[in-house]
């Protein structure tokens, strides 16, 4: 029986880059109200996951979770594809 260790992020983005081996680096939107104006402002982050068969490619709608620290800078693990290609 598995042990739930906590709730972990999840966060759906799309594919920017595919260049390195089993990385791909995701940019994640998200809206957030602004505090005085009270107008949603886009808001961005690029986050590096690991892909461990390389099936991502550039413009795909990746789901990732969030999982122990992988590397340096990797800090996610893609957990489903989506959609394939979004960007053509």
């Amino acid at each position: 029986m598995a042990i739930e260790r906590g709730k972990r992020k999840a966060r759906v983005g799309i594919v920017v880059s595919d260049k390195m081996d089993k990385t791909i680096v995701v940019k994640v939107d998200r809206l957030v109200k602004h505090p005085v104006y009270k107008k949603y402002i886009k808001r961005r982050v690029t986050c590096k996951a690991h892909d461990e068969q390389n099936l991502c490619g550039v413009g795909d709608k990746v789901l990732i979770t969030e999982t122990r620290p992988l590397s340096r800078d990797k800090r996610w693990r893609v957990r489903e594809i989506l959609e394939k290609n979004v960007i053509v």
